[in-house]
């Protein structure tokens, strides 16, 4: 019977013919490379950003208790100028309006409003770029974390960190184009879901590491229980591993998971060189630790992601995304019961530790060529939930940008006198990400995958790029 050789099977047979291939493939991608014009890494224009650390705030940060004053709140403190019904996504019923408990200050030249609970963050205002009047369209965690994160409500489309790592690949082969660093006490709403690759070929999820682990990426090397799986042994048992796992892959070309564990086991083999110095925080100065926080019990979790993300950023791994508080009614931002108790630790945990990573970047000659972001799913309620909670809202909520391509200071956007409703320049996630990638050197049009017949987008059918923030 005839078995026709598979292309895998018949380039491995093939002894001189195959070095010929590689050469004309390598001269050949050496051409194309010299006529393609100077795009400074990016897809479709000459981009200003080459690596992205986004600060995800779990469970709907507060703008009228963080980033967006509101005098208004104080003048009107107790009286009953809400919905009379229960809005959906609500948890309780409309409460009567509530001042913010936090002293706010303008701090910098343009004299931005931040509350107390943020004090190191307000030093570093005039390096920012705010959207005041981010909005959603559902007051529900996990479908609001899903849009955030992929642009749509539902699970199974890619995130932003996998659409990066498809458009543009990698930096550096080893290491991960796309980590995912989460709260130590926890995954967030949807779990892995909003680290997910959706549609996209498998290899481009975002690899999840357990900074708090004595092993952040786990099975990297054999226990230490199998001396006999060290050294050459281990090297040839992966070779042969890998092996065997090519020319399965061969006949299924069309299994995208397969072709991701070969392209991690390759990884993988390559991280036991590099990711040991990478993570390895030892390394770096007593003043560095402190700076971030690793010598206080409050900062120490964030701080540390926060100073581990920057090596990897640094050493070559694409986008990086650290997440503040777990899924849950504790211990994140989704402040139900009291905002005066449960806000300003949760807040306290994050701030000295993003200003120290905003200025370590600047420091290094990093923030020239690295986008900073801090968001969060949606905002909370002016109005009270019990006597001192703030509800869910998907009305306006605040983000900010910083580094390569954004204007330092600007602010875009504006909500209503209460905090409750978006009032000038609404912009939602496909904007945010349209703004990204286009700094990345990416038309949010243009970066399409086509599934189940239709060709997808990050932004949908929506989306412009944010202009007024941007240099």
């Amino acid at each position: 019977m005839y078995n026709p050789l598979t292309r895998r099977e018949m380039l491995s047979c093939s002894g001189n013919s195959f070095g010929a291939a590689v050469l004309a493939c390598w001269l050949g991608s050496e051409s194309s490379k010299a006529a393609e014009p100077d795009l400074n890494g990016g897809l479709h224009h000459r981009a200003k950003v080459r690596r992205v650390i986004q600060l995800f705030m779990n469970g709907g940060a507060s703008p009228m208790d963080t980033f967006d004053y509101k005098p208004e709140l104080k003048r009107l403190h107790g009286q009953n100028l809400g919905p009379k019904e229960k809005p959906e996504g609500f948890t309780a019923a409309v409460g009567s309006v509530m001042k913010s408990p936090f002293e706010f200050k303008q701090y910098g030249e343009a004299g931005r409003w931040v509350s107390s609970v943020f004090p190191h963050q307000a030093q570093i205002v005039d390096e920012l770029a705010f959207l005041m009047a981010m909005t959603t369209k559902t007051n529900v965690h996990g479908p609001a974390s899903y849009m955030m994160n992929t642009g749509f409500m539902l699970p199974g489309f890619p995130c932003l960190g996998a659409w990066v790592s498809y458009a543009l690949g990698n930096l550096a082969d080893n290491l991960p184009t796309f980590v995912v660093l989460p709260d130590s006490r926890g995954l967030p709403y949807n779990q892995k879901a909003n680290f997910s690759c959706g549609f996209l070929p498998a290899k481009h999820q975002g690899t999840l590491v357990n900074a708090a682990s004595q092993n952040p990426i786990p099975d990297l090397f054999a226990d230490a229980q199998y001396k006999f799986a060290r050294g050459s042994a281990d090297r040839d048992t992966v070779a042969l591993l890998q092996q065997m796992n090519r020319q399965h892959a061969a006949s299924r070309p069309e299994d995208s998971r397969l072709e991701a564990r070969i392209a991690a086991g390759e990884l993988a083999a390559k991280m036991q060189l590099s990711a040991p110095e990478a993570f390895d925080l030892s390394r770096e100065t007593k003043e560095t630790h402190e700076a971030y926080g690793l010598n206080q019990k409050e900062t120490e979790d964030f701080g540390r992601r926060c100073l581990l993300g920057r090596r990897l950023l640094e050493r070559g791994t694409r986008f990086v995304q650290v997440w503040s508080g777990p899924q849950g009614a504790v211990n994140n931002w989704d402040n139900h019961g009291n905002i005066q108790t449960e806000l300003p630790p949760i807040a306290k945990s994050v701030d000295q530790p993003i200003a120290t990573l905003f200025r370590d970047l600047k420091s290094r000659g990093l923030l020239e060529d690295t986008l900073v972001i801090w968001t969060t799913e949606f905002g909370r309620t002016p109005f009270a939930q019990g006597s001192l909670g703030r509800d869910h809202n998907r009305g306006t909520f605040v983000t900010w940008l910083a580094g390569a391509g954004v204007k330092a200071g600007a602010s875009y956007g504006k909500s209503d006198d209460l905090g409750y409703q978006t009032a000038e320049g609404k912009t939602y996630c496909y904007d945010l990400h349209a703004t990204i990638l286009h700094l990345l050197g990416i038309d949010h049009k243009q970066l399409t995958f086509r599934t189940a017949g239709i060709d997808r987008r990050l932004t949908d059918v929506h989306g412009h790029v944010v202009q007024q923030i941007l240099s």
